[in-house]
């Protein structure tokens, strides 16, 4: 299936499931959320990498107005449905201060495989306990796939718009306990160090060494 979309760009890559709220000022983009609340359209955010336009993006619902202001600047609450790929982009609508793009929905398997899920499941929370963070999965355990738990990895934009092309799950979790098995010792060695700072008076001031400063 194509269609036409209006498309957001951002240094950000939501994962289908994902809910997220977002601050609408720019004139271009209040004009765009606007219409999407009207019509009861998606839009699509798309990742911008380096300054430049990716091909895959992620579909976007407008799930609720959150505040209205005076000046039209909105803070909207979304959930992200399915990915899309780009195949024409269409920079200029008649009246319309956004763009937009012809897209299609590449196939996605979306399913929930626990057996294979379980050992990211475990490194995530070994990460946690080492942040001494609170953060809980979104939802009980034998409901997880990867894409609930991928904003949890400590992805980077590039590597959560590798992720985002991956189209079936089992090589997503692959993906993932790679991912794990590059940050642990990392993350490890950092709380190592983190130690001996506390135990020697004399680094204690180099506050800059600390994981949180990362």
């Amino acid at each position: 299936m194509t269609n036409f979309i209006p498309l957001f760009p951002l240094e950000l890559v939501p994962f289908p499931g994902e809910k997220l709220n977002l601050h609408i000022f720019e004139p271009r983009y209040k004009q765009l959320i606007g219409d999407c609340v009207a019509q009861g359209k998606p839009f699509g955010i798309i990742a911008v990498i380096n300054n430049k336009l990716m091909e895959y993006g992620t579909l976007m619902q407008v799930a609720e107005v959150k505040k209205l202001y005076e000046d039209g600047r909105m803070d909207i609450a979304t959930r992200a449905t399915e990915v899309f790929r780009v195949l024409e982009l269409v920079k200029d609508l008649p009246d319309k201060l956004y763009s937009g793009a012809i897209v299609t929905y590449p196939q996605n398997e979306i399913v929930v495989n626990m057996p294979a899920l379980q050992p990211v499941l475990r490194q995530i929370q070994e990460l946690l306990l080492m942040l001494q963070s609170p953060k809980a999965f979104p939802k009980p355990d034998n409901e997880l796939c990867s894409y609930d738990v991928a904003s949890m990895t400590g992805l980077s934009m590039e590597e959560a718009y590798d992720l985002l092309q991956l189209l079936r799950e089992d090589q997503r979790i692959e993906y993932l306990r790679r991912h794990m098995q590059k940050v642990l010792p990392v993350v490890k060695e950092m709380e190592l160090l983190k130690s001996k700072i506390k135990l020697n008076g004399h680094f204690r001031e180099l506050k800059s060494l600390g994981f949180e400063e990362e």
